[in-house]
């Protein structure tokens, strides 16, 4: 019988990475400039090193915000590039669309799992993010133990330990994490 590790199944630790959330309220009207310039600074940002990735998510109408999202490798990269040249010229070539910064947050590691989409909230502490994931990750790794690990015996030692990872990371990303959050949500920000 081949020994599988579940070390991989411990919290996830912080990997550096930063989010950086912006909010901003456009004027009626002048949605179709905004959404130009905001794909432009985008793109511009995509092409810029240590970038990750990035979002557009429009206004739900009223006065709701539009959210832009970048994702970053680390706190470095997300520095450059806020104080890059680049992203300087968008922001000086923004006049007439009337849109206004309402709301900047910068979110790192396992505060992604906390943060509500569309709020500003401060994420938990760390101690209360530690303790989420924990009672995320023990069903996932009772059930493993019992259900999946056994059918891997069979397998080479990293082929068995990589099937493990990727089934943990889907469960703890799509249905673990956002099922905690969501019952824990009054004591992790009251």
């Amino acid at each position: 019988m081949t020994a599988i590790s579940l070390e991989h199944a411990t919290v996830p630790a912080d990997t550096g990475e930063v989010t950086l959330l912006i909010a901003r309220r456009v004027e009626p009207g002048y949605e179709a400039a905004f959404e130009l310039w905001a794909r432009g600074i985008l793109d511009s940002a995509a092409a810029f090193p240590g970038h990750l990735g990035h979002g557009l998510f429009r206004s739900s109408g009223g006065d709701a915000p539009w959210f832009l999202v970048h994702r970053f490798r680390n706190e470095a990269a997300c520095r450059a590039w806020q104080d890059s040249p680049e992203r300087a010229a968008w922001f000086a070539d923004c006049e007439g669309h009337h849109h206004t910064e309402i709301a900047r947050r910068t979110l790192t590691g396992m505060e992604t799992w906390f943060a509500k989409p569309g709020s500003t909230r401060p994420a938990p502490p760390r101690w209360k993010m530690a303790i989420s994931a924990t009672l995320a990750i023990y069903p996932i790794s009772v059930l493993g133990s019992l259900l999946l690990v056994p059918r891997l015996t069979g397998l080479p030692l990293l082929l068995s330990s990589a099937i493990v990872a990727c089934v943990f990371n889907v469960l703890m990303t799509y249905v673990a994490m956002p099922a905690v959050s969501r019952l824990l949500r009054g004591w992790l920000t009251p």
